[in-house]
């Protein structure tokens, strides 16, 4: 049952509004002069509170849509009617203004979640509340005795892995390896290996549950004998409130981990490619700017990214509130993870290419990174930049200068996974080409002269 589309948007609100509506009821003078106009305002200003700590806190890549903070308006009133209303109210109307406070806050949570799109269905949700793994996943064990039987599965393997954090410090959940058919070959070739990075507040599963990445390189293998990248859905945060920005700060060593960690563990553990030119890294909302981050820092461990709706760089807040939350106060620390900073001071990349997707109208743009440009565009730095088009177009014309190939490249819809899945599905082949893949053919950048 999805939780996103269908019935469960629709009649979810029809029976809050009817459960708060008898909750309110028609009752006294004093009640409708006195009671209600403060349960009404303890409700906007619990909406108004809640606005200025999410823009505080940088909370959100872009803005919540109006219907989350009526929601959260609602939530405020019914708990207003509920402690003002019940001295004096008969049983059903108690009933009514207890039971209208918990659909109140669901119907906010389902908004959200519809904008952002992280829990598509019911068994999403469930999953995730009670900590229960992809149902498609298997164990260390249970691949061990597919690869020694020789087992090639014509679908789908993804593995729950335990990577140790011996290098970074940074303390994580189990993330996810994807293996194609063509890694259980008898004497399969070093594949390519794809980093997936989600949102703030996301999980490891993420990609595969809401971004439909499973779907997508299924569907990809399958067109392909079998061959695909590898894809490691990593942890960046450690937990659903701690958003570390992939930066190494004061939320964890982030950066490190998925550097530092991940790539030797994946190598020895699964036989992927060493080679920086067979790895990249997708990532959407501040996992696209992660990904931007990541491979400008580190052009020695990646050769490519896709962007999908980044910012223009690590945020917590405004530029100074993220210097202070993230770095603890150190300018030196931000400018060190800050992609236009590092692009400017790099030398000229050598075989870097990004691709930019943003949700926003906006012309499909190539550059061949050729570098030599003459004037160097300005990214804005505040946190919570909702021109995507701006950015990305900015961020590309600056990596151009620098040596390093790109496209911004429109996909129509909004800021939230479903688009996203639409995006990681369009870059993939351009992105398993680029990581020269085996069995896939070249694949040029959208807006070349030599795309199709």
């Amino acid at each position: 049952m999805s939780l996103t589309h269908g019935w469960i948007p629709l009649v979810a609100p029809l029976i809050a509004l009817t459960t708060l509506a008898f909750a309110v009821g028609w009752r006294s003078r004093r009640w409708r002069l006195v009671a209600l106009p403060v349960a009404l305002l303890a409700g906007v200003a619990l909406a108004a509170l809640t606005h200025r700590y999410v823009l505080f806190e940088g909370l959100a890549d872009q803005a919540p849509p109006m219907s989350v903070w009526v929601w959260i308006a609602l939530s405020g009133l019914a708990v207003g009617v509920l402690v003002l209303g019940w001295r004096g109210s008969r049983w059903w109307r108690r009933g009514s203004s207890a039971l209208a406070v918990p659909l109140c806050l669901l119907c906010a949570a389902l908004t959200l979640n519809t904008w952002v799109g992280y829990l598509p269905t019911v068994r999403s949700a469930w999953d995730r509340m009670t900590g229960t793994a992809p149902h498609a996943v298997t164990d260390r064990a249970a691949l061990a005795r597919l690869r020694q039987d020789g087992a090639r599965p014509g679908r789908t393997t993804l593995v729950s892995v335990r990577i140790p954090d011996a290098a970074s410090g940074f303390a994580h959940r189990d993330e996810l390896v994807y293996l194609p058919p063509a890694w259980y070959a008898t004497t399969p070739p070093p594949l390519p290996v794809v980093m997936m990075i989600g949102g703030e507040f996301g999980h490891p599963a993420d990609w595969w549950d809401s971004g439909g990445a499973g779907r997508t390189i299924n569907d990809f293998a399958a067109t392909h004998g079998g061959h695909a990248p590898v894809l490691v859905f990593v942890d960046y945060s450690g937990a659903f409130s701690n958003d570390t920005e992939c930066v190494n700060g004061t939320r964890g060593n982030a950066a490190d981990h998925l550097t530092k960690d991940v790539i030797p563990y994946m190598v020895s553990t699964f036989g992927v490619s060493s080679n920086p030119a067979n790895w990249g890294i997708v990532g959407w909302s501040s996992g696209g700017t992660c990904a931007l981050t990541l491979a400008v820092m580190h052009p020695e461990l990646f050769r490519a990214f896709v962007d999908i709706d980044g910012q223009p760089g690590p945020h917590a807040g405004t530029k100074q509130q993220t210097i202070a939350r993230l770095f603890g106060g150190d300018p030196q620390a931000w400018a060190a993870f800050d992609p236009s900073t590092v692009i400017t001071k790099h030398a000229l990349y050598l075989g870097m290419s990004g691709w930019f997707a943003v949700s926003a109208p906006t012309a499909t743009v190539y550059r061949p990174g050729r570098g030599g440009g003459a004037a160097q565009p300005t990214v804005a730095q505040n946190a919570n930049s909702e021109d995507l088009a701006a950015t990305a177009n900015a961020l590309c014309q600056l990596g151009d200068n620098q040596g390093i190939e790109c496209s911004v490249v429109p996909e129509p819809g909004r800021h939230d996974f479903s688009s996203a899945a639409t995006a990681f599905a369009h870059a993939l082949p351009w992105l398993a080409s680029k990581l020269k893949t085996p069995g896939v053919p070249k694949v040029s950048m959208p807006g070349s002269v030599a795309a199709p």
